[in-house]
């Protein structure tokens, strides 16, 4: 059975360790430091936390401030706060200006789920995706949070850093100290070939990364053998990597915990609209929005079960058959 754990404490752990290897990172917090495990930096290095209260707005503005004074920012807020509420903020102050600042955006997808659609986030990606020097990134794991916040701290310019509220499955081992190989060492912009194929390649990130790679397994007993890519950099994108899978695969099918307009699947039919068109079905929220109640529950009702990965597969290939 996989193992599940909480990402946000994962998180929380993550930041006060880079807090410990880099006095010059800082931490904010929009009053939500026990929701998001920020807290455990403020506990440690209370002298540079700063909880702005209730004002997302002022949370990025502080952040920016923050930043222009040669500290590395760690805005922590609700994913839908950051896409709604401070948006303006973010566009003008974050990216026009190109501060050195990271959005640590908490509770994103469906992941608040009791909370209901208005706290959701199932549009935020495509929004950031929109902004010129936004740099997105969106871990699948525990691991991968460990694993790519160091590199969010040492990336110059904004970047929105997506996480997960709830317990996701444990899909990747810890990079040993000479990257052996096997080893899960994720790379901001690179995507990772998870598993090998030649039929079809499945492209996901965040929590439908684990789906894929089960939907995989479900298809190799049909005989369809299925690459799977991990993509945790939706911008800038791998583009390199989608091409290639596109070209030795011939069809693809992206899956994400986000609305399938605008945001990972977008991308990736960008990309193959003017590189090389292949049949591409997107899997993730049907361009509606979802209601309060169990996070697996609504997961599936919304369309990013297992078994709508493996559907969208199966519609994949036959298009490639009939192309």
């Amino acid at each position: 059975m996989t193992q599940m754990l909480p990402m946000r404490k994962a998180y929380g752990e993550a930041l006060l360790a880079l807090g410990r290897a880099r006095p010059d990172v800082v931490a904010l917090s929009a009053d939500v430091s026990n929701s998001d495990f920020s807290y455990m930096f403020a506990e440690a290095f209370p002298e540079r936390f700063f909880n702005v209260g209730i004002a997302e707005q002022s949370l990025v503005d502080v952040a920016v401030g923050l930043a222009y004074s040669g500290k590395v920012p760690f805005a922590n807020t609700f994913a839908f706060l950051f896409a709604t509420r401070a948006l303006e903020m973010i566009r003008t102050h974050l990216c026009y200006g190109e501060a050195n600042v990271k959005l640590m955006a908490a509770y994103a997808g469906l992941s608040d789920s009791f909370d209901g659609p208005t706290h959701h986030a199932i549009t935020d990606i495509a929004i950031m995706r929109s902004l010129p020097n936004m740099t997105i990134v969106v871990p699948s794991d525990p691991v991968g949070v460990a694993e790519l916040l160091p590199q969010v701290a040492a990336w110059r310019g904004p970047v929105y850093f997506r996480l997960n509220r709830n317990e996701v499955p444990l899909l990747f081992s810890e990079p040993d100290a000479l990257g052996e190989s096997g080893a899960y060492a994720p790379r901001i912009g690179q995507a990772i070939t998870l598993r090998d194929g030649r039929d079809l390649t499945l492209i996901g990130n965040g929590l439908l990364v684990g789906r894929c790679l089960e939907a995989a397994g479900l298809l190799a007993g049909e005989g369809t053998s299925c690459r799977v890519l991990e993509v945790h950099t939706v911008k800038p994108l791998d583009v390199e990597s989608i091409v290639a899978a596109a070209l030795e695969t011939g069809a693809l099918v992206t899956a994400e915990e986000h609305s399938i307009v605008g945001g990972l699947g977008g991308a990736v039919a960008e990309v193959i609209t003017d590189r090389c068109p292949v049949p591409l079905k997107r899997v993730g929220i049907a361009d509606r929005f979802a209601e309060t109640g169990p996070y697996e529950a609504i997961l599936d009702r919304y369309g990013m079960s297992v078994g709508h990965v493996v559907a969208a597969a199966r519609q994949a290939l036959a298009a490639k058959r009939e192309a």
